[in-house]
């Protein structure tokens, strides 16, 4: 990877771009070499902020410059599908902040363009390259678990109800299911894949966006998931996998780097911490350098695929909740 470093570019300048950004230093697979905003003034300060040579005043330039290999799109949640959209028909290759998109029309729209102009695409789910979820999908597929019987995930984060913040904003894709919800719905994707039955609840915030959510789903192996995720409150963060034989357990927050424990039913526990530096983002940018390097268009460990069915289960929970409300 390191003959032909990734050249990215990154489209939007609010947090999750800074913390990108940030992480990209820590790997030698590539390096942020233009950044596009809406203006001049918001492009110029984030690229002094990361030494970016190369700043655009609009996202279309940015799309347009030829020393730019991958667009990171790093914008609000509705902005993704124009956006990425915009790379990839600039012949860019793209890595699209979770959510993928709104719903899943707008991920399979995507989708058929990258697969028709042979471009890389992919959802910028970090958990799944975090070197703990590694353990865990080594351990799935030596069948330590025996046969899974439930999954468990919890996204709750304590969030000020200000009318002003992206997250109580619907004209912002806001709420608890889009931003927080969609890291254990991709989890319990990754263990059992797409559910046979959903049933969903919903609270909403003072803006109508869903400011609470539950989920349990179904599926034909008798397997079932209990999610949860909320803007009011902190929550454990934590994660298990309950299988006949054993059981993993995802220290909090799961969806960061951190340890994870295979409990046996008759056993020892095993207690395994990765070695990991930054927050975490740097590993879904060296798996994009991965699959370019050897010519993918996607990622087997987040498929494409795999990205729409996650995307048409949040719209499924989201009808669910709106008729349990």
């Amino acid at each position: 990877m390191t003959d032909h470093p990734v050249r990215w570019g990154i489209l939007g300048t609010g947090g999750i771009a800074s913390a990108f950004a940030a992480d990209l230093r820590l790997t030698d697979s590539g390096a942020a070499v233009a950044v596009g905003s809406r203006s001049q003034e918001s492009a110029d300060r984030f690229a002094d902020a990361f030494g970016i040579a190369r700043r655009h005043a609009s996202y279309e330039q940015l799309a347009a410059d030829p020393d730019v290999d991958v667009i990171y799109v790093a914008t609000p949640h509705p902005m993704h599908h124009g956006n990425a959209i915009l790379a990839l028909r600039a012949g860019k290759h793209v890595l699209i902040e979770k959510p993928f998109t709104m719903n899943a029309a707008e991920a399979r729209d995507i989708v058929k363009v990258a697969r028709e102009r042979g471009l890389f695409a992919m959802e910028a789910m970090w958990t799944r390259f975090l070197p703990h979820v590694a353990v865990i999908r080594d351990w799935l597929a030596q069948g330590a678990l025996g046969d899974i019987v439930t999954v468990i995930a919890d996204h709750g984060q304590w969030f000020a109800e200000d009318p002003a913040s992206r997250l109580f904003a619907p004209e912002l894709g806001g709420g608890a299911l889009l931003d927080l919800g969609v890291y254990p719905v991709s989890f319990a994707s990754m263990v059992l894949g797409p559910p046979s039955r959903i049933v969903s609840m919903s609270d909403p915030a003072f803006t109508g966006v869903d400011a609470q959510t539950s989920m349990l789903f179904g599926y034909d192996s008798g397997a079932q998931s209990v999610l949860t995720c909320t803007l009011r409150a902190k929550g454990p963060t934590r994660a298990a996998i309950v299988g006949t034989d054993a059981r993993i357990e995802v220290e909090g927050d799961f969806y960061a780097p951190v340890a994870v424990t295979l409990l046996p039913r008759n056993g020892d526990p095993v207690r395994v911490e990765p070695a990991h530096d930054g927050r975490g983002l740097r590993h879904q940018a060296d798996e994009v350098a991965r699959r370019l390097a050897a010519g993918d268009t996607e990622s087997p460990l987040m498929p494409l695929d795999e990205t729409i069915s996650i995307m048409e289960t949040i719209d499924t929970v989201l009808a669910q909740a709106r008729k349990n409300t």
